[in-house]
Order: C-alpha cells, then structure tokens, then sequence
C-alpha cells in the first residue's frame, strides 16, 4: 500500500482534539469502564485508524488471549468497512495487518524491562515499530504509580503512546475530581480519560480529560448492536 487509506476518521476526533492520532508522543490515555461495556472495541478503532495511516500498534493483553483479540479487530473492521462503503475488503485488511502485533502476558508477568525487551526483540528483527500501544488489562492497584512512571520513560524514548483500559465496577462512584478513583495517585501522569457510561440502550463517550473541549457531558455515543462510534 503505497498511501495511507484512512477509510475512518479518529472518532474522539468529535471530542475537540486537534489530530488524528489524539496522544503526543509520550503521550498516555485511559478508557474506563465496568466490564462488557466496550472499552477494547474502542480502542480497537483507534488501533485501526492507525493502521491505516501505515503505522505500527503493539496490541497487550493481560486477560485475553491472541484469538479473540484477533477476531475483534477483524470484526471491527468489516463493521467500518460496510459503514463507510468499502467494498473490496480483503485486500485492505490483507495491507494492513503487518502494522499490528498482538502480544498477550500474563498480570503476574508484566514489567516494564521485560516489555522494553520485547520491543527491542520487533523492531531489531524488523517485524514491528510501534507507534501505539494498547495495555489492556493492567491492574491500577495502589502499586501501579511506578510501573506508570516507568512505562512513561519507555514511551517518552521510544516516540511512542499508550492507551490503557481501566475497568471499573457497576455504581463505582468517581472522585472529588470527578475522575476514576484508580487513578487518583496517577491522574497527572495522564493527558486523556475517557468514560464509557451505559444508559438503558445507550453508551454515552465523555471526555474527562483532555481535548481541547474538555468536559463531563457526553459528546458521542456508541451503537451497542456494533460497537461503532457515533455523534
């Protein structure tokens, strides 16, 4: 593929951020959510929008395993594809997916030394230079400042950013600062929160942090029958 094929817009693009990408270099974000709520699908889209501006995701899960993080892309995909009127998929997917890597770990098995080994394993063999990475699955305990701190270092040197998911519990109230409470020895060290809230048949995307229209009300939705991103 010898140009980018953005065949989707960055959908947190409508929250008031300047660039497609959301996070600077350096950059950390967070999707918080009870479990089932949609946060990896989120994450997913944005994975995929770079993708197809010909960078590099490292995808990291700590709870599933490669199979099934594999199928949420490939059905992710298609339901962009048919919502944006592509028809000939398989040669796109096909140009694109050498810019993804999907690596799973265990909780007990992460750390920063072993994923800045597992970086330098990609990107000296030539299979992946990530651009983004996703942690899905961290636990955000009363511990993880300094693994935080360490991964900000990693990314900061590698030119990289990274999304976490945080996963929240049903009527878990937020903090004073109206941000998830496991962030709250953390908060600094994020540029973006997001909030996926369910309402009835609803999921309301709110901006907690970050953008240039920060703010606690919802600006999009997601449709629960495929996950997509809508005003």
């Amino acid at each position: 593929m010898s140009t980018a094929i953005p065949i989707i817009e960055n959908p947190l693009r409508n929250l008031g951020y300047e660039t497609d990408e959301i996070l600077s270099e350096g950059g950390f974000g967070a999707v918080f959510a009870r479990a089932g709520v949609g946060k990896t699908s989120l994450l997913v889209q944005l994975a995929l929008n770079i993708m197809l501006r010909q960078k590099g995701v490292l995808h990291i899960s700590l709870s599933d395993p490669v199979k099934k993080i594999s199928l949420w892309y490939k059905e992710v995909f298609q339901h962009l594809s048919t919502q944006n009127g592509v028809a000939q998929t398989q040669p796109l997917w096909e140009a694109i997916l050498p810019y993804r890597f999907i690596m799973t770990l265990k909780v007990d098995g992460f750390s920063v030394p072993r994923l800045e080994e597992r970086l330098k394993d990609l990107t000296e063999q030539n299979i992946l230079s990530p651009r983004m990475i996703i942690l899905d699955g961290l636990p955000f305990d009363d511990s993880v400042r300094a693994t935080l701190v360490d991964l900000k270092s990693l990314v900061e040197k590698q030119a990289m950013h990274i999304w976490f998911t945080i996963r929240t519990h049903r009527h878990e109230a937020l903090g004073a600062d109206g941000l998830p409470t496991q962030l709250a020895d953390a908060n600094d060290l994020f540029d973006t929160i997001i909030e996926l809230r369910p309402e009835g048949e609803k999921i309301h995307v709110i901006n907690l942090k970050g953008g240039l229209e920060t703010t606690h009300q919802a600006r999009l939705q997601m449709d629960p029958s495929n996950m997509l991103m809508k005003k």
